[in-house]
């Protein structure tokens, strides 16, 4: 894509090119961080609030542990679905979708009547969870060949610490006055102000021709949708058959392999340092519970502009460098800190190193993962791979458990389970290919 004033599709035989302005993909750019801040707050709220929901509805730990199990199923399932419906039914309509899903598992929340309702209601939060992958293939596409298009998706992708750190904010203004139920009530009102800010935003140039070569081919008129599919890069034959099996053959395999086994290795480390950061900090490194809180703030924000500069460098040199260079730099930040000393500012210092070049990389991985796969497995591609991060959060504390019953220290443990992944994560990142050349924009 050219930096013109204004930008035009390839021709897709559906009329006349369609124009899509700066103006129009600044308008995508940010309702696309706006949806994914709120999806955030949405589905990360579920396990803040989770200990004052148990009470108030009568759960045992293990009962709400148990339920925070099945709302990470959900993650799964709600991710794994958007796959085909950004493939079949468009990139557009699936943004719709996920937003929706977000809301919709918000005002629900606040409503459910029973643990069992509950868990059903919280599989629509996996759809606000597959917001990522639902922006990052929309505006690949609609940023096309941008030489900035790294650094304008990963303002978009910062909306994750932002939607934390929002949901932090309401619940420590609302909740003590007025409940859990209003900070969940909170996230339905920007959720419906997305979804119809969505109604405007353009199909992309890409989508357009795989459904019009679908229409083509069955009018019969192969020729005329094999010219269509060459034009933009397309394999027509694939257009069509699963995509998830055609994620199994020869030529996909390996990088789809190597890219699943990086992604959740690396959220098996985020389960550790993250979300069970407090826990992890207060026992290995007896840091009292308020200053690890006040620590963990400090660190998500900085890793905003982790996000920024690792977005920035992903248009200077290959997306797959700066995410594994990022995520070796963490775990051996992880490593010093655990094996060094318990001095305050030693332990913030190695800490937010750990949590910047961590949490830093998303912003160009989601990116990579889209530009990486053809065009007519995008979608499959990244719900498959992003499926794994709920996986890897399940998988992150369960090992933890395990690792600390054997008789470990938590400084072991969180050595083994989440040191030792994070490193492993930018091993398996490496064995996966660059970006696939000659993909059509």
């Amino acid at each position: 894509m050219d930096d013109t004033s204004t930008v035009r599709n390839r021709t897709t035989g559906l009329g006349d090119p369609v124009a899509i302005s700066r103006g129009k993909i600044a308008y995508a750019t940010v309702v696309c961080f706006f949806a994914w801040t709120f999806s955030v707050y949405d589905y990360t709220l579920f396990g803040t609030l989770l200990p004052l929901m148990a009470a108030d509805l009568g759960w045992s730990t293990a009962f709400s542990t148990a339920m925070n199990t099945y709302a990470s199923i959900g993650m799964v399932l709600g991710t794994l679905a958007i796959g085909p419906m950004l493939d079949r039914l468009g990139r557009r309509n699936s943004l719709l979708a996920t937003t929706a899903g977000a809301g919709i598992s918000s005002a629900l929340t606040v409503v459910a009547p029973n643990a069992g309702i509950m868990a059903v209601i919280r599989t629509f939060s996996g759809l606000g969870y597959a917001e990522e992958v639902a922006n990052s293939v929309y505006l690949k596409e609609l940023y096309g060949n941008r030489k900035s298009q790294g650094l304008l998706y990963s303002f978009v992708q910062s909306g994750f610490p932002v939607g934390l750190l929002v949901g932090a904010a309401i619940s420590k203004a609302l909740v003590p006055e007025w409940g859990w139920r209003s900070a969940f009530l909170v996230g339905l009102a920007p959720a419906v102000i997305v979804v119809l800010l969505r109604v405007w935003l353009p199909e992309t140039p890409v989508f357009a021709a795989m459904k019009r070569a679908r229409k083509l081919r069955a009018e019969g008129k192969e020729a005329e949708a094999g010219a269509l599919a060459r034009q933009h890069g397309l394999e027509i034959k694939r257009i069509g058959r699963s995509a998830y099996r055609q994620l199994l053959e020869p030529g996909i395999r390996r990088h789809a392999l190597f890219l699943i086994a990086g992604f959740l290795c690396n959220m098996i480390g985020l389960a550790i340092f993250s979300i069970l950061g407090t826990t992890v900090l207060t026992q290995a490194k007896h840091v009292n519970f308020d200053n690890a809180l006040v620590l963990l703030l400090i660190s998500n924000g900085g890793a905003i502009v982790g996000y920024i500069l690792h977005g920035f460098l992903g248009d200077l040199i290959p997306r797959r460098i700066v995410i594994a260079g990022g995520w070796l730099v963490s775990g051996i930040a992880f490593t010093v800190m655990l094996i060094g000393p318990d001095n305050p500012g030693f332990v913030l210092t190695c800490y937010s190193i750990g949590l910047f070049f961590m949490l830093g990389p998303y912003a160009p991985l989601l990116y990579y993962i889209s530009e990486s796969f053809p065009a007519h497995l995008r979608g499959a591609g990244a719900s498959v791979v992003n499926g794994m991060g709920p996986v890897g959060l399940i998988v992150g504390s369960g090992l933890l458990t395990i690792l600390l019953q054997s008789g470990l220290t938590m400084t072991a443990a969180a050595l083994i389970a989440g040191s030792v992944t994070t490193i492993a994560s930018a091993g398996f990142l490496l064995g996966a290919r660059d970006k696939l050349e000659g993909a059509p924009s």
